[in-house]
Parts: structure tokens; C-alpha cells; sequence
């Protein structure tokens, strides 16, 4: 039998109270961006909020006192304690994602809750599309949502389950075209963006360019799952959380990125064979990854000149044993030397860029 939706008023309230630990979460943390991303970033958490079209250009002066009031609330709430979440008479720790999703996702909802980068809090409930397993690993898939906070990551990993938010990578996807723009030269995210026609109808390019990417996103998010067993969760996570803020905490997430690429995100770009996926693949890079990984993008400069992904592929192997024997590597610092490792591990990354 079908269980019933939540109420209009539960909802209505399980949204808001979510929403408010968005707010804090974005108190907190806001300062973490440059002020270029923040910008950026908060422009377009207006147009999530005003629901205003990707065709539609918000102007500075449309953000000014939307602006002004969020940073006013942010001073009110910066200190408050994330709230617990009230579904159905029950009542639930803000992070308790089993339990709250064990009751929404038969409603058709999903909620997530977890620690990003610089243990930031990311959280969002929204419409659950689809729910599948594959090797063990729990797939989400969500479409509108109806609370997020500004830095709304595309995509999420805890343990073994994967948060794919195809609203959040719209939206993310917008932001590298408006990257693009504001230096448009040639380039791997320049050529990719030319695969679409975001000058005709930008949503309709969103969506084409989210179909194709949505796919990747999901081989990565799968790779970072594999990464983990091979590296140990818990110990990565210790690692990083215990490291100061640091070049040591930027290179030890792009070594486990370019280890979950090399595990499934490279052979499925090579599978699907599309230029403008390559092409947004590399240009989508970190600095800190092109910095560690100059053999992967020399590789993909042999396929643009040549067409020819033979670099790219054989690449692939040598990629996953370096990076994990890395990791490895960083792990041991830590464990001996603990929060004063930073310095080797700098020094150890360094000397290993491939």
C-alpha cells in the first residue's frame, strides 16, 4: 500500500526548520568563499529563492537589500545550535539521515545532512526522482528542492550512500558558464560551453549539458565511495579533520578526487565518448589538481590535437596506483605524527605530482 505524503503544514515546517539550519550553516561559513564566489553564490540563492529563470540576469541591484536583510539574519542566528527535525510526532538530530530518510523517501522526499569541505554543514530536502543500489552503494537522485543553503553541493557521498541534486547541478553548471564568461578564451570549459546553445535558450542547454554531466557526477561520487575502502574512511576523515586549515588539506582532497576519477570517472568519460563532457571535465579541474596531475592534462591536450583518447586511457592505471600509494603515504604522517604532519605531507605531495 502507498504511504500517504506529509501534510501540507508538516512540510511546511519540516522545510522551514531545515531552511533555518541552512541560514546557520551559511552563518557560519560564508566567510569561507572569496568574495567573488560569495558573490557569485548569493546571486544565485536569490534566484533560487525568487524562482527567476537562468534567462533572466539579476542585477547587483536586485541582490543589494535581499543582501543587506540575509546578512542581518545571519548575525541572529550564527550562534544558535542546529535545530532537530519534527516529522510526525517524532523527532530527530539535524545529521540523523537514516532515520529521517527511512520516513520521507516513502513520500517521495529526501533530506541529507553532512560535513563538506572545511567541515562546513551542507543541507537540502527535496523531491526524490529515483532511489537504486549498485555495488552496495545507495543512489539518490533529487530534483526540485525546497531547502539548500548557498554553497549547495551537485553531489554528496556519506558512507555508502550517494545524494545526486539535479536542481543544485543545474545551478552549479550555470556558474561555470558564467566562470567562462567573465574571461571568455579558449579553453577546456570555453569549449565545452560551446557545445550547447546557451545563447538560444539557456534552460534548455542546462538541461542537456545536467543529462550528460548528471552521469559523471554519479561515476565520481561512486569512485569516492571505492576510494574510501581503499584508503579507510574513518582514518581519511580523521586526517582531515584534525589537519589545520592548510596546502596539506587542499592536496589531500585532490588526491582522493583523482584517485575516485581514476577508479570509474575516466573510463566512463572515455565510455561515453562525448567531446563536450571531456572537454567540461577538464575544465571543471581544481588548481590543486592540474598542479598534482600535469600528465592528465597533457593527456588531454593529445586528444584535442589528435582525437585520439589512447593518452587519457592509458593514463588511467597508473593514476589509481600512484594516488592511492600517496594517500597511503599521507596516512602514515598522520598517524605518527598527527595534526603536526602538515608539513611532510606538504613536502611528500610535492615531491610526488605525477
Amino acid at each position: 500500500m502507498k504511504t500517504k505524503k506529509l501534510s501540507e503544514e508538516s512540510l511546511k515546517h519540516l522545510i522551514k526548520t531545515t531552511q533555518t539550519n541552512c541560514h546557520i550553516a551559511d552563518a557560519r561559513h560564508a566567510g569561507d568563499f572569496t568574495l567573488c564566489v560569495y558573490l557569485m553564490k548569493m546571486r544565485e540563492m536569490y534566484r533560487w529563492e525568487q524562482k527567476a529563470s537562468f534567462n533572466n540576469v539579476i542585477e547587483v541591484d536586485d541582490v543589494g537589500d535581499w543582501l543587506t536583510s540575509r546578512e542581518e539574519l545571519w548575525d541572529e542566528l550564527e550562534e544558535q545550535d542546529y535545530l532537530p527535525l519534527e516529522i510526525e510526532g517524532q523527532s530527530f538530530e539535524a545529521f540523523d539521515n537514516e532515520k529521517i530518510n527511512a520516513l520521507l523517501n516513502p513520500k517521495g522526499l529526501i533530506y541529507s545532512a553532512g560535513l563538506g569541505i572545511r567541515c562546513r554543514p551542507h543541507f537540502f530536502i527535496g523531491d526524490l526522482k529515483q532511489h537504486y543500489q549498485r555495488d552496495g552503494i545507495d543512489i539518490f537522485i533529487s530534483t526540485r528542492e525546497y531547502a539548500r543553503d548557498m554553497a549547495a553541493p551537485p553531489a554528496m557521498m556519506q558512507g555508502n550512500l550517494v545524494f545526486i541534486r539535479n536542481e543544485s547541478l543545474r545551478r552549479m553548471l550555470w556558474e561555470k558558464v558564467e566562470e567562462w564568461r567573465m574571461s571568455p578564451i579558449d579553453s577546456p570549459l570555453g569549449r565545452a560551453v560551446a557545445a550547447y546553445d546557451f545563447e538560444g535558450n539557456v534552460e534548455l542547454a542546462l538541461d542537456k549539458m545536467a543529462d550528460v554531466e548528471s552521469a559523471l557526477i554519479i561515476e565520481h561520487e561512486v569512485g569516492e565511495v571505492q576510494a574510501g575502502k581503499l584508503l579507510g574512511d574513518q582514518q581519511w576523515n580523521e586526517m582531515l579533520n584534525t589537519l589545520p586549515r592548510s596546502a596539506a588539506e587542499i592536496m589531500l582532497r585532490a588526491i582522493r578526487d583523482n584517485l575516485a576519477d581514476s577508479l570509474t570517472t575516466l573510463n566512463k568519460l572515455l565510455e561515453t565518448d562525448s567531446p563536450a563532457s571531456i572537454h567540461f571535465y577538464f575544465g571543471s579541474l581544481t588548481a590543486m589538481r592540474k598542479k598534482l596531475s600535469p600528465q592528465l592534462r597533457a593527456s588531454y591536450e593529445s586528444w584535442y590535437q589528435s582525437g585520439n583518447p589512447s593518452a587519457i586511457a592509458e593514463h588511467i592505471e597508473v593514476s589509481r596506483q600512484h594516488w592511492e600509494r600517496i594517500g597511503k603515504a599521507c596516512l602514515q604522517l598522520f598517524s605518527e605524527q598527527g595534526k603536526e604532519a602538515t608539513g611532510d605531507i606538504e613536502k611528500l605531495v610535492e615531491k610526488n605530482i605525477l
